[in-house]
């Protein structure tokens, strides 16, 4: 549970709220994916990572639950993605962890590499690419009601229709072992079909990486079974194969890595922070 004075909102709206404090000085901001799921949907893996420091979910404005609020302008939308500086303005020593979209947003934004710390990306892919490989998996590995769902969403795109299309869909983003676990996730969480119309129109078939991380520690974690982001990708650009930039395997995890395997999740973190050590000792 989220109490209300742990959260805050910057002047444009991006919503921060306050998760674990511990000691140490580093922020750590987990960006959802989705978009139109909203922050919560990282609570679990906040816990997997058990960082240092004090960790805050992230909403940009209009996504998620972050709605309907005075903080929140009229138009939420007209910053997107680079409204994620302002979070990462607010702190010091901040790392930024994107989660699917929410990753591929941070490489969108080449202004964040000076205000960065570290980074990770979860389940994230450095172009649109994903989406080609996504669409041939689905085809060849149909879910009975999908269709039905995904009809009724064309006919009538709102936050009912979008939340029954994604527990539709919930097995293409879970190991069978791990889908009524992740069914519970689906089911808690806030559906915003505004925040998935404008990433359908002006950012999915679109991206691509914008910066590359030269110096900055970062992370990239792939579940072996992610069937919706395709992984492979992080192969194809030699340029995400440096030094400072680690990847880690999950065995047997998909989309949501930390459901299948936390442990292994905690694991990989723990090696980002050992080399935020290292650097901050230099």
């Amino acid at each position: 549970m989220i109490e209300e004075r742990q959260q805050w909102w910057t002047s444009s709206g991006v919503r921060l709220r306050r998760v674990t404090a511990g000691v140490g000085q580093t922020n750590w901001l987990f960006l959802p994916g989705g978009p139109g799921v909203g922050s919560q949907s990282l609570l679990g893996l906040v816990h997997a990572a058990r960082v240092p420091g004090t960790a805050w979910l992230v909403d940009l404005p209009g996504d998620g639950s972050n709605r309907g609020v005075a903080a929140v302008p009229e138009n939420p939308f007209a910053r997107w993605p680079d409204v994620v500086v302002e979070a990462a303005q607010a702190f010091d020593e901040v790392v930024m962890v994107g989660h699917s979209t929410g990753g591929m947003f941070l490489l969108s934004v080449p202004e964040l590499e000076r205000h960065l710390a570290g980074m990770v990306l979860v389940s994230s892919a450095p172009h649109s690419g994903w989406r080609d490989t996504f669409a041939h998996y689905s085809r060849n590995h149909p879910i009975p009601g999908v269709a039905e769902a995904a009809a009724r969403y064309g006919a009538c795109p709102d936050d009912r229709t979008l939340r029954e299309l994604t527990l539709a869909a919930a097995p293409w983003n879970f190991t069978p072992a791990s889908l009524t676990a992740g069914l519970a996730l689906f089911e808690d969480l806030p559906y915003n079909h505004d925040a998935v119309a404008w990433a359908d129109a002006h950012f999915d078939d679109t991206y691509r990486a914008r910066w590359v991380p030269r110096t900055l520690p970062t992370l990239i974690v792939s579940g072996t079974d992610d069937h919706v982001v395709d992984q492979r990708l992080w192969h194809t650009k030699p340029d995400f194969h440096r030094p400072n930039i680690m990847h880690r395997r999950i065995d047997r995890a998909s989309h949501f890595p930390w459901i299948e395997n936390p442990d292994t999740v905690g694991t990989a973190f723990a090696e980002l922070i050992d080399q935020l050590h290292q650097d901050r000792s230099r």
